[in-house]
């Protein structure tokens, strides 16, 4: 089935543009031209859009490898964003998991605009009772907790340390973890234990004073989110 809003290739639209790299004060908002859905994809009208670890590296073109595939000087793609929720207003032909009208959330280029494409195998119905701002910040960062989870085999009964606790896929690696049955200590600043805690963490560090890495305490997985960690400890 598809579907066709009054567009054309020449259409228009507000985004949220950057000519450079950087943070949000190189952030503009202005009119783009709109997205237009072919075989396989998605037209969504954006309600709400997530900022992860991932786009914020892509804005500020950092670390500078990435550049390598993101443009040397300035980004290629002039409106960042991965993360959506909105709702479905075209199809292109062979899409037939979503219709004109559905609420949908997933993983979509250039989602800091009124309108995004994505490919249909990047999308899911948007669960029932959240809203679109909640539902924005699940795919990318609850997509790679679940990922590395199952990689890694997690099963009742296991130690789990997450480092990066309190971030955006250190959370969602908490809460997966415990419902998985394993036992779970999440790694963060003091500032951040009781959110991880409130996140079903049942044991928390703090990373200023104490030193998950000193023999004292066994982990059948270590899930190393933050990163800084040397492969020797």
């Amino acid at each position: 089935m598809s579907s066709h809003i009054p567009a054309t290739e020449t259409a228009t639209m507000l985004a949220i543009t950057q000519a450079r790299y950087g943070g949000s004060d190189v952030m503009r908002l202005g009119q783009v031209p709109r997205p237009v859905v072919r075989d396989g994809q998605v037209l969504i009208r954006v309600r709400a859009a997530g900022l992860d670890r991932g786009t914020e590296h892509l804005m500020t073109g950092k670390p500078y490898a990435v550049r390598l595939a993101t443009g040397l000087r300035r980004p290629k793609n002039a409106v960042p964003g991965r993360d959506v929720a909105g709702t479905v207003a075209a199809v292109g032909a062979g899409v037939t998991r979503f219709v004109p009208g559905v609420e949908v959330y997933g993983v979509a280029p250039s989602a800091f605009a009124e309108y995004a494409v994505a490919g249909e195998e990047k999308l899911a119905l948007m669960p029932a009772g959240l809203s679109f701002a909640q539902a924005s910040v699940v795919p990318i960062s609850a997509g790679t907790a679940l990922q590395a989870l199952t990689v890694a085999r997690v099963s009742p009964g296991q130690s789990v340390l997450v480092t990066g606790a309190s971030g955006g896929v250190g959370g969602y690696a908490v809460q997966l973890a415990v419902s998985l049955g394993a036992e779970v200590t999440g790694v963060c600043s003091r500032a951040k234990t009781d959110h991880v805690t409130a996140m079903g963490a049942h044991h928390v560090l703090d990373y200023t004073r104490d030193d998950w890495a000193d023999g004292t305490r066994r982990y059948d997985l270590v899930l190393d989110v933050a990163g800084n960690p040397s492969a020797r400890r």
